[in-house]
């Protein structure tokens, strides 16, 4: 560019003219640049995300880097032209965290994309891909966040001093730093301890004080529970490490399903087995697995039924219970109805003795009972 000396400008004019023209080169070849790449990778949904998310970004990136080079080649002498590359580097640096950042969450939706959970039915594998996927996720773009800032304070002389002046006490300050953001650290702790060792996954069904819900959302401090009824039970991560907790899908969604019936000792049990085998086997909500009846308890009045059967996940299971008290029932109600739970009470026959009507009372006459006879009175 020794053509821009003939140009009547000064320094700084030349200087802006040159990193103007720069820029606008930088700016062409990303538009060429993503053209091409955005071409390319038409056919792949994952590099498309990357590629769409990383756009913006990267189209600051390249003029900002264009505008260092030619800054770094301007004379040291110019006027103000320190603070001008302070300024332009820590912009850069934000520009290039920005971008850094895009990529990663970027590439975690892609895995995301990749793996999904919603109407499959063996989803174990891309449950555990997708809960340590967004955790890690999250904690790298937090890494590359802090390192972003760091590089760009370190870029002021003045900061930089001061950090040096306080590294004398930066080890009570850690200790005052780690006790007051002990709750944090511990959540930190426990996000990773969640993502690798996995006690719970996304779309996971648990009991969380007393609750039954499904896994909704794994953040960087707490874990949404989404309850059956459409409530929301946020639980802080540490407390998944430090307490106990029912997961109905760790290993397997499959599940049995228990269905109590009362019933009268008289009650022959086959009826009732054959009556939940069509259940069962006309339903598709059972897998095949298992469907039985047993007598698990007596009492004083009826003996207890439980009925077994076996889904592919709860929330059918939960349908079959249902499904199946309410198909019993109607089957005893109208085969069975004398054999229902009832209160029996026993009655004696009473003795002769006992209920005979007392004897009639004599009656001694009265003189009002009596025939009189007049008298006469003689003369």
């Amino acid at each position: 560019m020794q053509w821009l000396d003939r140009l009547p400008l000064g320094p700084w004019g030349l200087t802006l003219v040159a990193a103007l023209i720069a820029m606008v080169i930088a700016w062409l070849a990303f538009q060429a640049g993503a053209a091409v790449i955005r071409r390319a990778v038409a056919r792949s949904p994952s590099a498309s995300l990357i590629t769409q998310a990383s756009r913006r970004p990267a189209s600051y990136v390249l003029p900002l880097l264009a505008l260092q080079f030619v800054l770094r080649a301007a004379p040291d002498d110019l006027s103000g032209i320190g603070l001008t590359r302070q300024f332009t580097t820590i912009v850069l640096i934000g520009a290039l965290t920005w971008l850094i950042v895009r990529i990663v969450q970027a590439s975690g939706d892609a895995v995301i994309l990749s793996q999904p959970i919603e109407n499959v039915t063996d989803n174990l594998t891309a449950r555990r891909i997708q809960t340590q996927t967004r955790v890690v996720t999250r904690m790298v773009a937090a890494l590359v966040m802090l390192i972003g800032v760091s590089l760009a304070l370190m870029t002021i002389p003045d900061v930089r001093q001061l950090g040096t002046s306080l590294l004398a006490s930066a080890g009570v300050a850690g200790i005052a730093a780690g006790l007051a953001a002990r709750p944090v650290l511990g959540n930190l702790i426990a996000g990773l301890q969640i993502a690798f060792s996995q006690p719970i996954r996304l779309d996971d069904v648990v009991i969380v004080e007393g609750e039954w819900g499904r896994i909704e959302e794994i953040t960087s401090t707490y874990v949404v529970v989404r309850i059956w009824d459409e409530r929301r039970l946020i639980v802080p991560l540490q407390w998944w490490i430090e307490h106990p907790f029912q997961n109905w899908t760790r290993s397997s969604a499959q599940l049995l399903g228990t269905i109590f019936l009362w019933v009268d000792y008289r009650m022959p049990l086959q009826p009732i087995r054959e009556a939940l085998k069509r259940v069962c086997e006309g339903s598709p909500l059972w897998d095949g697995r298992v469907c039985l009846v047993q007598v698990t308890d007596f009492s004083e009045k009826s003996m207890q039924l439980r009925c077994l059967i076996s889904t592919a996940d709860s929330g059918k299971g939960w349908d079959l219970r249902c499904l199946v008290r309410e198909e019993l029932m109607s089957m005893m109600q109208k085969d069975y109805p004398e054999y229902l739970p009832r209160l029996r009470a026993e009655m004696d026959p009473p003795s002769d003795t006992e209920h005979r009507p007392p004897a009639p009372e004599q009656r001694s006459p009265t003189p009002e009972h009596e025939h009189a006879t007049p008298a006469v009175d003689k003369a």
